[in-house]
Order: C-alpha cells, then sequence, then structure tokens
C-alpha cells in the first residue's frame, strides 16, 4: 500500500517547507493544500483496505533504509533533547533521553537477529487512529492557519514564529501516523520518543519563563515513560529474540512471564503520555500554548497515542496485576480530575481537567480489558476526539473575539455571539448529555464493571459522572442565559477557515450521534471481536435508534435559541439591588451612600476542591499505588 509511506513521509517533508517558507500567505495556501491531501490520503487507505476485505495485514520491508533512518532519528532526537536541557540548565532531564537511546542502539548493533511479523500493521483499531489523527488533525491545522493570523496580532510581545509552529503540527502528524501503523517495538519507541518531542516544542511556542517551565515539565514526565518503555523493549528483545508488538501481545494474553515486565513497562509509559495521575500536570501546563496546539494534544495526537497502545495491550492486562493497576489509575483519575474541574472557571482548564478525567475512564477501559469496556473504551476515544477539538477551537475563537477564555464572561453567549455559542454547545452536549456517544460509553463501562464485580471501579465511575455533569451544566447554563448587564459590542471575527473547521467538527458529532448504531454495527463491532474473538451486545440495535430520535429533539434547543435570539433584541432591565442602581446592573449605592458591587457568579469552590488542594496529595498516593503494583509484577514475573 503505497499509501502508507506517504502518510508518514509526506507530512515530515511538508514541515521543512513550513520551516523554510517564512511568507505567511504562501505558507497557509500550502498548509490548506497538505492538509486536504493527508485528509484524502487517509480517506484512501480506508477505502482501499475496505475494498480488501477489512483483512488484517503486517506489510514488510526488506529494505534496510527504514530500519537505518529509525536509527538515525533516535539519535537526532537525543542530540536535540540534550541540547535543549544543557541551553535552559536542565541537565538531569537529558539523561531521560540519553539512556533510552544508547538502549535502542546497543539494540540495533548487537547482531541479533529478530522476529517479527513486520514494520507495518493495519486492522480496524490502526484505521480508526489513522481516520482520527488525519481528519481531526488536519482539520486543525486548517483552524491554525486563521488563528495563529489573529494570535499574532493580538500577542506582539511573542516573536511571530508561524513557521516554527507549523513545522512542528505536520511533524506531530507524521509521527502519529508512524506510531499508529507500526508493528514493529523499534520504530513504536522512536515515534512515541517523537511525539514527547513535538509536545515539549508546541508548549515552549511563546518561549516565556512558564512555558518553559511547563514544556520542560511535559519533556520529563513523557520522556521518563519513554525510558521505560525502551527498558521494556529491550528486555524482551534479548530474553525472547521478537520485536513485534502482536506477538508481545499474545504472549501476555496468554500468560507467559517474559511479557509481564514489557507489558506493564509499556502500560506505565501510556499513563504518562495520557497525562494521568501522578503525571497530570503535564497536561495542564501544556495550556500555555496556543489553541491549536492545545487542540492537537487533547484530541488526535499526544495523549491518544497513550490510550491507542492501552487498547492494544487490553488482552495481555486483563484480569492480573498489570490491569489492576491500570485499571485503577484510570478511574481513580476519572474521579479525581473531575472533581478538580469544577473548581476551574478558565474555559481552557476546564477542558484539560476534563480531558484528564475522560481520559482517565478510557485508561480504565483498557485496564478491564474485556470486550465490552474496549467496545464502550471506543466510542468514548472518538467522541471525546471530535468534542475536544471543537470546544477548544471554539473557546480560541472565543477568546479573540473577547479577549476572555472565563467561562463567566460568556455569560448570554447565545445572543451576543450566537454561532460560536452554538458550536460550544453541541461539543458541551457531546461530553455529557444522555442520549450521546460519551454518555452511553459511560453507561456501557460502568455495566461491565458491575459484571465484573469491581467495586471500587463502580464508584468511581458512578461520582465521576456525577461531578462530570456538574461542571458541563454551569457552563452550558452560561451559554444560554439571558445577560443580566450590559455588556460591551462584541464583533464576531472568527475567520472562513476557521469557521469551516468548526462547521465541520459539528456536522461530524451531529453525525457520529445519529449514525451511532450504523457505526457500531459496521466498524466498532468488528474492531472488537478482531481483538477478543467475540463478545456480548452491549446495546440492542433498537434502544440505539431510539436514543437517535432523543438527540435530534436535543440538537433542536440551541438552534431554537439561536432562532428566536436572532429575532429579539435583548434589553437589559434596571433589577433592584437593596440599593439605587447605578444603571448597569453592575453598581449600586447602598442606603449609607457607599458604593457596592454586584457579584452574580458560578460558585467554584476554588478553596476546597482546587487544584493546590487536591492535586499534591493525588499525586502522592497513585505514584505510591504505582510503585507498589509494578514491584508486584516485577517480582512476580522475575
Amino acid at each position: 500500500m503505497p499509501v502508507i509511506p506517504f502518510l508518514i513521509l509526506f507530512p515530515f517533508a511538508v514541515s521543512i517547507l513550513m520551516y523554510v517558507i517564512r511568507n505567511n500567505k504562501v505558507r497557509g495556501i500550502i498548509a490548506y493544500a497538505a492538509s486536504g491531501m493527508i485528509i484524502a490520503g487517509v480517506l484512501g487507505l480506508t477505502i482501499q483496505w475496505y475494498l480488501g476485505g477489512c483483512r488484517k495485514m503486517a506489510l514488510s520491508y526488506s529494505s534496510e533504509i527504514p530500519g537505518k533512518a529509525i536509527l538515525i532519528g533516535e539519535i537526532a532526537l537525543m542530540c536535540l533533547v540534550t541540547f535543549m536541557c544543557f541551553k535552559y540548565h536542565k541537565y538531569w532531564i537529558s539523561l531521560l533521553s540519553i539512556v533510552p537511546t544508547c538502549l535502542m542502539v546497543w539494540l540495533d548493533f548487537s547482531g541479533m537477529e529478530f522476529m517479527t511479523e513486520g514494520q507495518i500493521y493495519i486492522d480496524h483499531l490502526s484505521i480508526l487512529m489513522c481516520l482520527i489523527v488525519g481528519i481531526i488533525g488536519g482539520l486543525i491545522v486548517i483552524y491554525a492557519v486563521g488563528y495563529m493570523h489573529g494570535y499574532a496580532l493580538h500577542h506582539q510581545e511573542f516573536e511571530d514564529r508561524r513557521y516554527y509552529f507549523f513545522m512542528v503540527l505536520f511533524l506531530f502528524l507524521g509521527a502519529m501516523f508512524g506510531f499508529v501503523l507500526s508493528e514493529s517495538l523499534i520504530w513504536i519507541d522512536f515515534f512515541w520518543e517523537l511525539t514527547s518531542v513535538c509536545s515539549f516544542l508546541l508548549i515552549g511556542y511563546t518561549k516565556t519563563e512558564e512555558a518553559i517551565t511547563n514544556c520542560f515539565r511535559a519533556l520529563w514526565m513523557n520522556l521518563l515513560g519513554g525510558t521505560l518503555l525502551a527498558i521494556g523493549i529491550v528486555y524482551f528483545a534479548v530474553s525472547t529474540n521478537i520485536v513485534s508488538l502482536h506477538l508481545l501481545v499474545n504472549m501476555g494474553a496468554a500468560g507467559k512471564t517474559v511479557a509481564m515486565i514489557p507489558v506493564a513497562f509499556i502500560a506505565f509509559a501510556a499513563l504518562t503520555k495520557t497525562a494521568q495521575l501522578p503525571f497530570s500536570t503535564w497536561l495542564i501546563g501544556a495550556m500555555v500554548a496556543p489553541t491549536p496546539s492545545s487542540a492537537l494534544l487533547h484530541s488526535a495526537t499526544m495523549v491518544k497515542a497513550g490510550i491507542y497502545i492501552l487498547f492494544r495491550l487490553a488482552p495481555a492486562m486483563s484480569g492480573n496485576y498489570i490491569g489492576i493497576m491500570i485499571a485503577f489509575i484510570g478511574g481513580f483519575t476519572f474521579f479525581d480530575a473531575s472533581v478538580m474541574a469544577i473548581a476551574q472557571s478558565d474555559g481552557k482548564k476546564v477542558l484539560a481537567f476534563s480531558t484528564i478525567s475522560n481520559l482517565g475512564l478510557m485508561v480504565a477501559c483498557a485496564g478491564v480489558g474485556t470486550g465490552e469496556t474496549i467496545w464502550a473504551g471506543t466510542f468514548l476515544m472518538i467522541f471525546h476526539a471530535i468534542s475536544k477539538s471543537l470546544l477548544f477551537q471554539d473557546v480560541g475563537a472565543t477568546e479573540n473575539a473577547t479577549h476572555s477564555r472565563d467561562i463567566e464572561a460568556m455569560h448570554g453567549l447565545m445572543y451576543r455571539l450566537p454561532r460560536l455559542a452554538i458550536f460550544m454547545f453541541i461539543g458541551i452536549a457531546g461530553m455529557f448529555l444522555a442520549p450521546f456517544g460519551m454518555l452511553i460509553s459511560k453507561w456501557a463501562v460502568l455495566r461491565a464493571s458491575v459484571d465484573e464485580r469491581n467495586i471500587i471501579l463502580v464508584f468511581f465511575i458512578v461520582y465521576g459522572s456525577a461531578t462530570t455533569s456538574f461542571y458541563w451544566s454551569k457552563w452550558m447554563g452560561k451559554l444560554i442565559s439571558r445577560p443580566h448587564k450590559a455588556f460591551e459590542p462584541v464583533k464576531d471575527i472568527t475567520k472562513p477557515n476557521e469557521l469551516f473547521s468548526l462547521y465541520i467538527h459539528a456536522i461530524l458529532m451531529i453525525a457520529l450521534c445519529v449514525l451511532f448504531p450504523l457505526l457500531s454495527k459496521l466498524y466498532v463491532d468488528p474492531l472488537v471481536a478482531e481483538e477478543f474473538g467475540s463478545y456480548r451486545e452491549v446495546l440492542p440495535t433498537s434502544l440505539m435508534y431510539t436514543l437517535v430520535l432523543i438527540i435530534i429533539f436535543v440538537f433542536a434547543v440551541p438552534l431554537i435559541a439561536y432562532k428566536i435570539g436572532s429575532r429579539q433584541r435583548v434589553d437589559i432591565r434596571l433589577s433592584y439591588m437593596n440599593g439605587v442602581n447605578a444603571g448597569d446592573n453592575n453598581q449600586f449605592t447602598d442606603s449609607f451612600g457607599n458604593p457596592k458591587m454586584l457579584w452574580l457568579s458560578n460558585y467554584y469552590f476554588h478553596r476546597k476542591i482546587g487544584q493546590r488542594k487536591l492535586m499534591r496529595v493525588s499525586q502522592l498516593f497513585t505514584l505510591a499505588f504505582i510503585v507498589v503494583m509494578l514491584c508486584v509484577i516485577i517480582g512476580g514475573a522475575i
């Protein structure tokens, strides 16, 4: 399949062009064309694979060139990371790149012959990931062209390095294609490290002190996971002469002790990549980067790499200590992050904590490792990718228009910026309202957990879902409330390319909700059957179609509100304020002649369940749990 090398190599070639070309207009045109070609390539691969019977395929390349290129790439990444660490005096972090690279170089020059099913592997899961990376990632790049133009105008205190930004975006896409299509563990290690370095470069885009601190935090946490990933790969290769991911999973599923340590170490690496506790702070710190990079990290690239590899490992983790460790950490993160999200009023931070929380539920699905949980986890991944990409882009567009991303500043947004408010409503609805895919998937995980008698996970899912509904409801209520005070006129400055991406995301979200039963029957059911052989039906088809009808009525709410709001002029009526109203519903004079300010806002429990209150304790608890479980797993495997 020649389209596979194209998907991996083409974004790398475009990234070079992005860096070389310094004319913003020309670069934008190339970015549009390249994004369209990537989306077309992904659709072409999907059609070609479908016409071939949707068969699992392992592809091998007899030439030594790809292997040598991977080795050179590993060394180049090590040199780049080491240079940056020494430049910013973060010397110890460089060891987390030097050690795994030296291990992989030693493995390559060891002279051992390794068995593998091929370097590339194609099945339902890898095709699904290609669709997410290609379509969602391509749309984010299209959105970024217009957004970064406005970003450069509004943030002139930062150096305009759009050439650098788009270079990393395309490098990221190429790394993700390489990762999800690789069967060789050696290839997987390289692309894994490349995604870590790309996220580091994006987070540090502005070069502020905060950005530098946060990007190096993301780097060392992900490189720590990458170090254990490399150790696990080398251990497995030396012990078995095998460097095939699927052979590793098959041996793990069969209970072979030689596979337990590699599976545990790779699963640990996935916890760092998916920002699970105690490693969640790197993803929260990533919010300092421009919005397109946040959308890419949260929806189509970085964190989804960790979910993908955990879904691959799920059969090898089912019913053992590795699965218990992963399911507990995922469930606890789902609950704990959703509690901390309640205390956030910054829109991007709410999205960040929500991402960590929902990733936790997907991680828990992989840890339980049954057909039912992977069915639910797959839908969680699909809906989360589209919803989060839509919401991040919409919050970015709203911030450009209102100069604020605070949720309280979005009061009555349906009447002030109706188009952006509708997009936001659709994204939020997709995240938590019944009967959308995310909520159906949570119900499926809950049912599977009850069947498995995993009482602790049931507790996490029930209360995590309740707190999730709480913070999303607060946000949605702000959008559709009538303005209670006078606002400065707001002009919608969203550019056509940004709107194009937002419209496509909204259409995809609605289409997936309506086509939920069809998607389950034609794609997700075969995906689960391919990995587990067979599984019990989660939802009857007739019930799914009933849910679809309800979804149609749910989507009618913002459209009706928009029609009514666009025809009516919003009149701000003066309210009684226990004194003389100053005329703007913001201030009044009390009976003693003292000026008073009126505050009308949601309550956020900052001092009770905020990040500062819960994060450190949660990190220490989960770190101790992981260390104990890894000791038990390693002790049992030796």
